[in-house]
């Protein structure tokens, strides 16, 4: 891997490399507050290698490999090489991670509690993930969800935010500081795509754990609506969103069944993502 950089994010580090200098590049500079450690021993490795001997060269093409691969995973222009680099250590925390359970969500924290955000892809999260890390609250994560299999808190993994299509709009009219954005990706198998590195104090306290105390499935689009959802609901919901609670056995278990109990959680509809933080704000008061 002629271009590496080892990154540490929350609990986990990682080693990137790759035959192009300009995935890399983009890597150091969006992940340039974070710690990195050359010589530090990584969790995992992600390699963006050329997907045919030519292919480095001729119509340059991107194959996502490291300590865990998806062997029918088509390959990406090297246009694309910054998200296939984040989908790659998306990959290794989803088939190899076991210390924490995983949630696909966003997180939030205000007044030492956190805000869990789970939905499918085009639900808003990650936008209003990113929203409310501009306006007062800590982003803690934008993919994944770490809840500890012990004491049940939220571990931060404040990784760049994804912003898709309309949410890159909505993200440059909050955030004045162009060196925070990535490229402008075309085209990609979800739209255009531009990454956003986090508020510079989320990532001096990636290290800082808190309790869960709501968890939202947020849904853009619609008139603004608040509806509890149940507890069964929830976990079927929850262990469907979890990349590794199979994986984790009896101790993701203990730990999903303390979060679903203990836990609130809230369906919430908005139209946009003023409205959705005024939403938020009022339920977030509301709590004991």
């Amino acid at each position: 891997m002629k271009h590496r950089i080892t990154l540490t994010i929350g609990p986990a580090t990682f080693r990137l490399g790759s035959p192009w200098r300009e995935p890399i590049t983009w890597l150091k500079r969006l992940y340039a507050d974070y710690p990195q450690q050359p010589d530090a021993i990584a969790d995992f490795t992600v390699r963006l290698d050329p997907a045919g001997p030519l292919r480095r060269w001729l119509h340059p093409s991107v194959r996502i490999a490291g300590d865990h691969m998806l062997a029918d995973a088509a390959p990406m222009a090297l246009r694309h090489g910054l998200l296939a680099a984040e989908m790659g250590m998306n990959l290794q925390m989803a088939l190899g991670w076991r210390r924490h359970l995983l949630i696909h969500a966003s997180s939030v924290e205000k007044g030492g509690r956190v805000l869990v955000m789970t939905g499918e892809s085009g639900s808003g999260k990650s936008t209003l993930a990113a929203l409310l890390g501009e306006r007062g609250w800590r982003f803690m994560g934008d993919e994944f969800a770490l809840i500890d299999l012990d004491d049940g808190r939220i571990l931060p993994f404040p990784r760049l935010v994804s912003l898709k299509n309309a949410a890159i709009d909505v993200m440059r009219a909050e955030v004045h500081d162009e060196g925070r954005f990535g490229p402008l990706l075309f085209a990609t198998p979800k739209g255009d795509i531009r990454h956003l590195a986090p508020p510079r104090g989320a990532i001096g306290r990636m290290g800082e754990g808190a309790p869960p105390a709501l968890l939202l499935f947020p849904r853009f689009g619609a008139d603004p609506e608040l509806r509890p959802v149940g507890q069964a609901e929830v976990f079927v919901r929850l262990t469907q969103a979890s990349t590794n609670y199979v994986a984790c056995g009896e101790r993701g278990f203990d730990a999903l069944h303390r979060f679903v109990t203990a836990v609130p959680a809230m369906a919430m509809d908005f139209p946009d993502g003023d409205r959705a933080v005024g939403l938020v704000e009022d339920l977030w008061s509301q709590l004991s």
